[in-house]
């Protein structure tokens, strides 16, 4: 987390899964994957995710849970396979005039099968308490996640 004169910009995580870069690589950038793990708990019907993984490529999909549907979208700014992604990043809300919010996943190689992921998302298009509030909901995609990768090696 980045704070400025007490104003939060943006989110700061790191993950250690038990997975090679590559398999963290294609759960990023495979509509399958992507779907099982984006949305934490919530359902991503795969039918609403589209993907297509390239500098200037867009990427969306809706997470549909019990009375809302909650549509995020975005372009990929960088693909660097298996080292990682930049790409940006809106929901619903985000006005339309806007880029949105920019992630970086880096994925490290530590051996043994073992990645590290670090993720930052800057934009500065949140208050402090939505970024808390996406922070937690990043916690909670990169929980299942790693349970994704746990059981789908």
């Amino acid at each position: 987390m980045t704070m400025t004169g007490g104003t939060r910009e943006g989110i700061d995580l790191t993950r250690v899964l038990d997975a090679p870069q590559q398999r963290v690589f294609a759960a990023w950038t495979s509509p399958e994957d992507f779907a099982a793990w984006y949305g934490g708990e919530a359902d991503v019907p795969l039918d609403r995710v589209a993907m297509d993984v390239r500098p200037g490529g867009s990427w969306s999909l809706v997470i549909v849970m019990p009375g809302v549907e909650m549509p995020f979208h975005g372009v990929y700014r960088e693909v660097s396979e298996p080292d990682g992604l930049v790409l940006t990043l809106k929901d619903g809300s985000a006005p339309e005039d806007t880029e949105g919010e920019t992630v970086t996943v880096t994925f490290s190689d530590l051996g043994g099968g073992r990645t590290e992921l670090a993720f930052q998302q800057r934009g500065g298009n949140l208050t402090p308490e939505q970024y808390a509030a996406a922070e937690d909901g990043w916690e909670a995609f990169f929980d299942a996640l790693a349970a994704r990768l746990a059981a789908r090696p």
